[in-house]
């Protein structure tokens, strides 16, 4: 099945919409996505011009929030990539700047409207729960309490601002995004060893990898957004509920290997020790070489369907 066979359909009807982190990997398809079910889609970003240049004249994009006119529903997604810089000082309170900080500027803008939205989607990332070591295949769902770590720190930091809209009538839904598996993003970095004919288990590959289909991570914002509007349409008072928007599907890092292999053709034997990761990216190389094993409890209880719940199934649509 195609992942782009099937339109989205974001609640009951056309609506006004501002993206935050609109011109990243998920933004841009979530921008598309809205714009073909009849929404008008605003877009806050750093380059306006650039961004108009690529969505096009349907979508309006401001550098500023005071440049908008007043929006019904708030997607918010910005934030700098986690993975890659060491998380010296400098780069922790970047990439707290770029979540907390800009969501509460988001929110301090809302709560001075005088037509505020009545939705707000917040991303978030499972990294609240910290890791597992090896050996501990507990299944984390939406109960399952925070650690006393960087990324954790980062991710409850990130839902407290968001949750403060709530203070202003709004619902709020929070959103704990696994590894995003797309033709962008994450993907294609980690299938190049395995295209090169070196995947393998890496720091040894038992560790859980929690990952989602980009486009049934689309179909999760669609459907808790509808979820929403349902409530509100029926009087019941604005709620804050968080899911895990993870596939079901949760595997070991070596079985995700060897997956990605078999889609490509290629071995999957070599193994990668973990000490060079832990010596090149301190901290932030517990998040590859421990993992976590997510389950998306109140998705399935909520009656989502996931369109891609196994790894298999996904790399065949995305490779």
């Amino acid at each position: 099945m195609s992942s782009a066979s099937t339109p989205i359909r974001f609640g009951s009807g056309p609506q006004h919409v501002l993206v935050t982190g609109g011109t990243g990997f998920i933004g841009r398809l979530l921008v598309r996505a809205l714009v073909q079910d009849g929404h008008r889609v605003s877009v806050w970003t750093r380059d306006p011009a650039a961004s108009a240049r690529r969505f096009g004249d349907g979508v309006a994009c401001v550098a500023t929030l005071q440049q908008l006119a007043p929006c019904d529903v708030v997607v918010n997604l910005a934030g700098a990539r986690i993975l890659g810089w060491p998380w010296t000082a400098s780069r922790r309170a970047t990439l707290l700047a770029s979540r907390e900080g800009l969501t509460r500027q988001l929110v301090d803008w809302i709560a001075a409207q005088p037509h505020r939205p009545w939705l707000l989607l917040s991303a978030s990332a499972i990294g609240y729960y910290g890791v597992q070591p090896a050996g501990n295949d507990a299944a984390l769902d939406e109960t399952a309490p925070p650690q006393p770590m960087f990324m954790s720190e980062l991710c409850q930091r990130w839902e407290q601002a968001a949750l403060r809209a709530a203070e202003f009538g709004l619902a709020v839904v929070r959103l704990r995004f696994g590894v995003v598996l797309g033709r962008e993003g994450a993907l294609p970095q980690m299938l190049l060893p395995v295209r090169l004919g070196l995947g393998g288990p890496l720091a040894g590959g038992r560790q859980w990898f929690s990952w989602v289909h980009v486009h049934d991570l689309l179909r999760a914002i669609a459907h808790t957004w509808t979820l929403a509007d349902a409530a509100r349409a029926a009087g019941q008072p604005p709620a804050t509920p968080v899911y895990n928007v993870t596939a079901p599907g949760a595997l070991r890092q070596a079985e995700f290997s060897r997956a990605a292999a078999r889609q490509l053709g290629r071995p999957s034997w070599l193994p990668t020790p973990g000490l060079p990761l832990r010596l090149a990216l301190g901290e932030q190389a517990e998040l590859l070489t421990e993992g976590q094993r997510v389950v998306p409890r109140q998705l399935l209880a909520s009656g989502f369907a996931f369109r891609f719940p196994d790894v298999g199934a996904a790399l065949a649509d995305l490779c």
